[in-house]
């Protein structure tokens, strides 16, 4: 297969009339930049670039998205006792604890089949917009009774049907999720669903990775849902149970009080005690870490992890602004996700780091380089750094990475230069006539797409 691009985003910067040979395993094989385009060549009418990893999905969220925001309605649409402010026992103030208990009211309605068809809306929402592959952070395994069905991994193969319907990658991460709080008090009712052990997520993942062996569009990776909710005895099992190489994600200092708890219990923030106890590298996604100090983002950056930014829903959810721009000054890596997906949209994603960070510095043009726009180093930045911890070779146009674009075709006339395309494409989409495109490789369309 081969494909031409009049312009291409190349991890160097922008090219122009850029060649790219993909071989039967849809990996790139051959760049060529001031090429001509082949008889038989795909041909992009505008700016190709790679897909964007979505590193963080909660998809049964999917459901609740604008249907929490306000007090005494819970996620499926009706009132009562149950619901937010109910649960939240009259309380004028919500924010991310009494969010959970609608949450918990959504949770408690789903089975495989109605998992199925809200995650199938949700991945399709995720390839129209230009999303590349989902890393599903799946901590949904048990019935609503808390009971285990027949098949353990049924929810979980109910995900990957869903993203394999919508010809989307999926890397499925079972979630361990033991205990209440840091100081391993139990589960609640409403949490029963979600009980694992270590056991049980190496015996989910061993039989997913046996039902779809050889499978391009599938993989597999392990997660803790945060240290609050295991044992830190539980995390080495899991790691030391897991294949080598795989990718581990965890919530990490998302909300203040979550560090408070770890702190009293372990003597230590989360993310430093983490940084201090495990050999914390490039395989490691620290979702959220919204709360790092300036100490612990030079430390992050040093490690090589890689931060799972989700700005809609940590807006959302009122959790905080993550100091982005030290940790870029600090070399910081990150990625997106669309974590609860109120928002379905990597432009938002981006454009929300931006502005978040130019409300609480007062000042402009935060996240941009040297030679690069705040567009640019926004998206190049997500792609690469989500394509290390994704589970697939993603992230970058180039030889060796899996053929997954977006192109941005029927721009406006008046773009004079290349810089200007992601600029646009991130602060002032809404109102262009551009049309996102997926080309082939792992974001081929189904035919409903069309």
């Amino acid at each position: 297969m081969n494909v031409f691009a009049e312009r291409a985003l190349l991890p160097e910067g922008w090219a122009r009339n850029v060649a790219l040979e993909i071989d039967e395993t849809e990996t790139i094989v051959a760049v060529q930049t001031g090429a001509a385009a082949s008889s038989d060549a795909t041909v992009v009418r505008g700016a190709l670039l790679p897909g964007m990893p979505n590193i963080h999905s909660h998809a049964f969220q999917y459901a609740m998205a604008g249907r929490a925001e306000g007090r005494g309605i819970d996620a499926a649409g009706g009132g009562g006792a149950s619901a937010v402010n109910g649960a939240n026992g009259g309380n004028e103030v919500d924010d991310f604890w009494t969010w959970r208990h609608a949450m918990y009211e959504l949770a408690a309605r789903l089975d495989p089949d109605s998992l199925y068809e809200i995650a199938r809306e949700a991945y399709r929402e995720m390839v129209r917009a230009g999303y590349a592959s989902v890393v599903e952070f799946h901590y949904l395994h048990r019935d609503p009774a808390g009971s285990w069905y027949a098949d353990r991994a049924a929810m979980a193969k109910s995900l990957v049907e869903a993203a394999r319907a919508e010809n989307l990658a999926i890397a499925l991460l079972p979630a361990l999720y033991s205990q209440a709080s840091p100081s391993g008090a139990p589960l609640s009712a409403r949490q029963r669903r979600f009980e694992t052990s270590v056991d049980d997520i190496l015996d989910i993942s061993r039989e997913l990775r046996s039902a779809y062996a050889g499978d391009p569009l599938v993989t597999v990776g392990i997660c803790a849902h945060s240290l609050r909710a295991v044992a830190p005895a539980d995390l080495r099992a899991l790691i030391d149970g897991s294949p080598a190489g795989v990718p581990i994600h965890l919530h990490i200092a998302e909300q203040q009080r979550e560090v408070e708890e770890i702190e009293a219990a372990f003597g230590a923030r989360p993310i430093s005690w983490l940084l201090d106890n495990f050999a914390v590298d490039s395989r490691w996604c620290l979702v959220h870490a919204t709360q790092a100090t300036p100490d612990e983002l030079v430390a992050i950056a040093r490690a090589g992890a890689v931060v799972g930014l989700c700005p809609t829903t940590e807006a959302n959810l009122g959790d905080g602004i993550f100091p982005f721009a030290e940790f870029a000054a600090a070399g910081g890596t990150f990625g997106i996700g669309s974590d609860s997906n109120v928002t379905i949209s990597p432009a938002d994603e981006l454009r929300f780091i931006e502005y978040a960070q130019r409300l609480r510095l007062r000042r402009r043009l935060v996240a941009a380089s040297q030679g690069r726009s705040c567009g640019e180093t926004l998206y190049a930045g997500a792609a690469a750094g989500g394509g290390t911890v994704c589970g697939f070779p993603l992230g970058a146009v180039a030889v060796g990475k899996r053929a997954a674009f977006v192109a941005i075709e029927n721009e406006s006339a008046s773009i004079v230069n290349d810089g200007d395309t992601l600029d646009r494409h991130v602060f002032a989409r809404p109102r262009l006539p551009t049309r996102i495109r997926a080309l082939n490789g792992l974001l081929a369309p189904s035919p409903e797409h069309e």
